[in-house]
Formats: C-alpha cells, structure tokens, sequence
C-alpha cells in the first residue's frame, strides 16, 4: 500500500508564495517518478510538475514555468513545489502523484499509479 499526504495548501494574495510538499510511504520509491496536478473547480486535472528518481529531470507545464519549481528529498520521501508570483488562476486542490512503472510520458495523468487526496490553493486577487 502506498500514502500520499499534501501539505502546505492555503489562502494566499495574488504575487506571494506557497510551498506545497507531499509525504510517500508505505513502500521503497527508489527508481520512482513522482508528480504535481491541479484541478480547479469545473475544469479537468491538469499536469503542473513532474520530477525523475535523480532530480535530473524536471518538467513543468507552460502556465507555470518560471513560476514553480519542483523539488525531491529521496531520504525523507518527499516532493515539494514551490509556487511563486501566484496568480487567482493557480487557485485549485493540488495532487501529487507517484508513477512506479509505467512508461507513459510524465505529463500524462494515466501514467501515474497512487495519488494523494490533494491540498487547496487558493489565490485571491
């Protein structure tokens, strides 16, 4: 069995900062992809940030690049995103996800095995 937990969520103003993190246990995630999604109200999950097992390779989706940054800790088990300069359309419940084996692209929700329950963002302007 894996958990997911986010953490970090909250109200913030339009152009401050939120960290999220995202706790994993229950299993070894060596060799693991892990993920950030956002789903806003009435709208489909949507990829915000995907980050390989070594750091090395990190994506981020157009809305938000040169805003957010994902990050890891293999020793504690964790994935961060740091959001910067927020803007009311970042507001959303956020998720992180783990891809175990699946050679899907990382963008791609279907590649993704456990989630998290999600932690709110919301930005007001």
């Amino acid at each position: 069995q894996v958990q997911l937990v986010e953490s970090g969520g909250g109200l913030v103003q339009a152009g401050g900062s939120l960290r999220l993190s995202c706790a994993a246990s229950g299993r070894t995630f060596s060799g693991t992809a892990m993920g950030w999604f956002r789903q806003a109200p009435g709208k489909e999950r949507e990829f915000v940030a995907a980050i390989s097992w070594s750091g090395a390779m990190t994506s981020h989706a157009a809305s938000v690049k040169g805003r957010f940054t994902i990050s890891r800790d293999n020793a504690k088990s964790t994935v961060s995103l740091q959001m910067n300069s927020l803007r009311p359309e970042d507001t959303a419940v956020y998720y992180c996800a783990v891809r175990l084996t699946s050679q899907l692209p990382l963008g791609t929700e279907r590649a993704y095995d456990y989630w998290g329950r999600g932690t709110q963002v919301t930005v007001s302007s």
